[in-house]
């Protein structure tokens, strides 16, 4: 069976370094056990007597309550995640978007406020400017190329964290980690960085300085489509006894008045997310898709290194073909976000490729209605070639001014490459071109 040492494992070496292309596990097979991660399928455990019982509500951190907490399939993953970030601890969810929510509740309530990015996913957009809003908490958007003093400039006395996206979905523009970071804790406060699109096969924001990092493992760390969920990685090194966050030093009343600070040191963040959030919301993976996501994790390194030898062709290959107004991937060397590439990702910018379409909308849907071999689909960061119009579909609610903010026109299209000869989707792409 999986030993699960979740919250006990230790914070990493700051200095420690994790080849990626020596996946930790997070699962070691003993004589006679299974290769693979093992699903256990089970959302109960059985204890020896009552007072086993009572001292896990007690302190869940001593052994598996339900499933809707934790899970032995799923703590081998979270293992695995926390250490190829470098981070002391994670927590899985069952979507990106709860990733992204979460991470936010656990430090933020009604009268508080946040600070963003403005070019981040539209669907997180939606989450950070609708609904949270509805929930008291306010998030002030900032431009991703704000400068420093902009950036100070939006902090009020209630923020309480910083969020942004190292490549943004679909906008592709590169966060600038260490002076977001650099903001973010000069008042004190936190840097959660969505990490989906680089992976830490591509960029480790908390070598940067980000404190949090989510992901939505339904993405590269799946990369086969068949299975939705999220992550939520805690570094450990954030000071939260900084004064301004009471819910991390103060007595937790649902829990006897424990202090997550005092007795969870190691990751006071990640504890209390699911001590209180998970336990709350049950927002909890199911195990067979963390087996799912664990088969993704395994090829991980191998499928980046190949997604961004694809992309960079086929983004160079569509600025020369003429017919888009724009080509947006950071690693082309005429990107506005070449410099920050080459700092940030100096391995490729993933597999997403944004272009603007000659023509506008209409130009935009006859090209991606003329692709063959690429699907169009509500998906992205898939083994194989798929493209959006993110006007559309995933950015559709935003309004004129919210579209403009995340650099999307309604001639911009979002190619997801795959990992199919790359002869193949250059062929496929002119041929498109050709019908337009």
């Amino acid at each position: 069976m999986i030993g699960r040492e979740f919250f006990k494992m230790k914070q990493l070496n700051e200095n420690a370094k994790i080849e990626t292309k020596c996946l930790h596990s997070g699962y070691t097979p003993k004589n006679g056990e299974p290769r693979v991660v093992p699903i256990v399928q089970s959302t109960t455990y059985v204890y020896d007597s009552t007072d086993d019982v009572a001292a896990v509500f007690d302190d869940p951190t001593k052994s598996l309550i339900y499933s809707r907490f934790a899970n032995p399939t799923t703590d081998a993953v979270e293992k695995k995640i926390a250490a190829l970030e470098g981070g002391a601890a994670a927590m899985c969810t069952s979507s990106g978007q709860a990733a992204s929510l979460l991470s936010i509740l656990n430090i933020c309530e009604a009268g508080d406020s946040f600070i963003a990015s403005s070019s981040i996913y539209g669907g997180t957009i939606n989450l950070f400017a609708v609904t949270l809003k509805r929930m008291g908490i306010e998030c002030i958007f900032a431009d991703v190329d704000a400068s420093e003093e902009e950036l100070n400039a939006a902090f009020k006395p209630n923020t309480k964290a910083v969020f942004g996206e190292t490549i943004a979905n679909p906008a592709l523009t590169v966060l600038d980690i260490e002076k977001w970071a650099k903001a973010a804790h000069a008042h004190g406060v936190p840097l959660i960085v969505d990490n989906t699109f680089a992976t830490p096969v591509l960029c480790r924001p908390f070598e940067w300085g980000a404190d949090i990092v989510v992901h939505s493992t339904s993405k590269y760390m799946d990369g086969h489509a068949v299975q939705v969920g999220g992550v939520i990685v805690d570094s450990g090194k954030f000071d939260w006894t900084n004064g301004k966050f009471p819910c991390m030093t103060e007595p937790d009343e649902s829990y006897h008045g424990l202090v997550y600070t005092e007795k969870y040191s190691f990751a006071p963040y990640i504890v209390k997310a699911r001590m209180q959030l998970m336990r709350d919301f049950g927002c909890y993976p199911a195990a067979n898709s963390s087996f799912l996501l664990n088969l993704g994790l395994e090829t991980l390194a191998v499928r980046m290194e190949r997604y961004c030898e694809n992309a960079i062709k086929a983004a160079e290959f569509i600025e020369s073909a003429g017919k888009a107004n724009f080509v947006s991937y950071p690693s082309l060397k005429g990107s506005k976000y070449y410099s920050l590439a080459q700092k940030y990702l100096p391995k490729g910018a993933s597999g997403v490729i944004s272009f603007s379409i000659k023509g506008g909308r209409d130009t935009a849907v006859k090209f991606m209605d003329s692709l063959t071999l690429a699907s169009n689909e509500v998906h992205v960061a898939d083994i194989r070639t798929c493209v959006l119009h993110p006007a559309s579909a995933t950015h559709r609610q935003l309004t004129d001014e919210q579209l403009v903010a995340a650099g999307i026109d309604g001639g911009l299209i979002r190619f997801s490459v795959g990992l199919e000869n790359i002869d193949d989707i250059i062929a496929d792409l002119k041929q498109a071109f050709d019908k337009i």
